[in-house]
């Protein structure tokens, strides 16, 4: 049986529109990075058109600073953020970071606009999405630390935003999930800021690529095997696999998961990243972090971003509101 063959009935349409866009090889078969961010950028703008509209948000664009912490990557240019706020909400509402998804290599803040506006307005709470810097034009560690600036930057300004600083979370899909597990583990090692949740979503957190899923899904077309080890020698710079990965680049390298948030995963049986998030959440419960994990059948990469329509779309989405409400409001 293929990959394909286990996909939820009510996800394929979406499958094949998608590749309608990219081409019948899909994101692997685009050769050229610029075509590839350019048919990525296209299909995600697709997508999120089906979402429901989130309207009476405040949207601002802003630029954060380097951390000194961060000066050994020299100076550079600051961080672009955009932060989502309800225009009616509590004076000290919960505080999202959200880091988009795209292989660490495409992908920017407008490609999650529709996701941050539902976040925003679902949950409630003060979104801040973050544009960090992309690979290869800029190799790990630039967007863990692009994330970590941001996120200190909305614990340090949480007031002006209306965001109580006891009340953050780290969120992220694919590449921006592995973000969101590495901006947990870089807080905790430089004591801060505090997250009350994080919530890595079939996050890339692996660049060994030697788990069972990361061999089987090969050919169905969205994040298949090819495409996330070209993603990883990318955004590695020729070394992936190698010894000296750290952790901030690739979550599962982390010796030590004791002492983070509580966490909140899922991942589809049909994608490859499958195997990788499951060990990485077992190895959290075993270092006593509360964890919530959902693993979806038929439910290949981003599939309720291809195909919102699915029922298990609708239910994958009403369960991630659920678990943010649950920890940042109650």
């Amino acid at each position: 049986m293929s990959a394909r063959d286990r996909i939820d009935p009510q996800c394929l349409p979406g499958l094949d529109a998608m590749l309608a866009a990219s081409g019948p090889g899909g994101f692997a078969a685009i050769a050229d990075l610029a075509e590839l961010r350019r048919v990525l950028a296209q299909v995600t703008a697709a997508a999120a058109a089906t979402l429901p509209a989130a309207d009476g948000l405040v949207i601002t664009d802003h630029l954060v600073p380097r951390l000194p912490l961060l000066a050994a990557q020299g100076e550079g240019p600051p961080v672009p953020v955009r932060v989502y706020r309800p225009e009616s909400g509590e004076a000290a509402a919960p505080g999202i970071l959200i880091m988009h998804g795209g292989g660490m290599v495409a992908g920017s803040i407008d490609q999650e606009e529709a996701v941050a506006r539902m976040l925003a307005a679902s949950v409630p709470a003060v979104v801040v999405s973050v544009g960090y810097r992309l690979a290869p034009e800029h190799p790990a560690p630039a967007a863990v630390q692009d994330c970590y600036a941001a996120l200190c930057w909305l614990a340090a300004t949480a007031p002006e935003l209306g965001v109580d600083p006891r009340r953050l979370a780290v969120l992220g899909r694919s590449a921006g999930g592995g973000l969101a597990a590495a901006v947990a583990l870089l807080a905790r090692a430089e004591g801060g800021p505090d997250l009350r949740f994080q919530m890595p979503l079939y996050p890339m957190l692996d660049d060994r690529n030697v788990t069972a899923s990361s061999h089987e899904v090969v050919d169905v077309g969205v994040w298949d095997r090819a495409a996330n080890v070209e993603a990883w020698d990318l955004y590695l710079g020729g070394r992936r696999s190698g010894q000296e990965v750290s952790y901030l680049a690739a979550p599962t390298r982390a010796a030590d998961l004791a002492s983070l948030p509580p966490a909140f995963f899922d991942v589809g049986t049909v994608d490859l990243f499958r195997d990788e998030v499951i060990d990485y959440a077992s190895r959290m419960m075993a270092a006593g972090v509360p964890v919530e994990l959902h693993v979806w059948p038929g439910v290949y990469h981003a599939a309720e971003k291809f195909a919102p329509t699915a029922e298990v779309s609708r239910r994958i989405w009403q369960v991630r509101l659920a678990a943010l409400r649950t920890a940042l409001l109650g």
